[in-house]
């Protein structure tokens, strides 16, 4: 699902994008897409699991540990993955607290899996291209910890786009409404001149409700 944090965005889902990217001339017209100097706007915002990369998680990870995805939440710790993420533990912390009995795992069995698990979602890669073929400014802005350096590792999505805001780094995930003020301030444009692209639909309102409170 895509955005604008513009009040009067409208949210609509996610479909395989043509072979070619082109500007509609109706958004020209509405003065969505422009220049400022060199910077092309809109600033284009990227979720990255399951939006641009396929997500180990959900399709891998609980083959890895021999147990059906819902034995997997209701043993896994509830809240160490989502401290991983934002960078207030590191991946050992991560192994001994990934499981609320503290059971012991193959934690680099565990990266391999992931590491494997890793692969463009269908049509994402041509998109991307073309948009980085048309100038424009494109950024990763998702909940993932440090292992994101697996991905760019194996899929080089930094040939598209930059690295600029995970959660790690950040500190704060989406949908925090402040991530997404820290992202505009960053950034250093008005929310109607940003879209975000987001598989989860709480994560897309959010972004709409920021440019909302920003804009008010």
């Amino acid at each position: 699902m895509a955005a604008s944090f513009r009040p009067t965005a409208v949210v609509f889902p996610y479909t395989k994008p043509a072979p070619a990217f082109a500007i509609p001339p109706t958004m020209v017209g509405a003065g969505i897409c422009s220049e400022l100097g060199n910077r092309k706007l809109p600033v284009l915002l990227f979720d990255v699991m399951d939006t641009i990369v396929r997500d180990p998680f959900y399709h891998d990870i609980p083959a890895f540990f021999k147990m059906p995805m819902r034995e997997l939440l209701e043993v896994k710790h509830p809240t160490a993955w989502v401290e991983f993420e934002k960078g207030l533990i590191d991946e050992t912390e991560l192994a001994k607290k990934f499981f609320k009995d503290g059971r012991a795992f193959d934690l680099e069995g565990l990266k391999e899996c992931m590491r494997g698990g890793y692969s463009y979602v269908d049509g994402i890669e041509e998109l991307l291209y073309d948009l980085k073929q048309n100038n424009y400014e494109l950024h990763a802005f998702t909940n993932y910890p440090v292992w994101y350096m697996m991905i760019e590792e194996k899929l080089k999505l930094s040939k598209y786009l930059y690295w600029t805001f995970s959660s790690c780094t950040l500190g704060k995930r989406k949908p925090a409404p402040d991530s997404y003020v820290d992202v505009l301030n960053h950034l250093g444009v008005e929310p109607a001149s940003c879209i975000f692209i987001d598989d989860r639909l709480t994560n897309v309102e959010a972004a709409i409700n920021a440019g909302r409170r920003l804009l008010a």
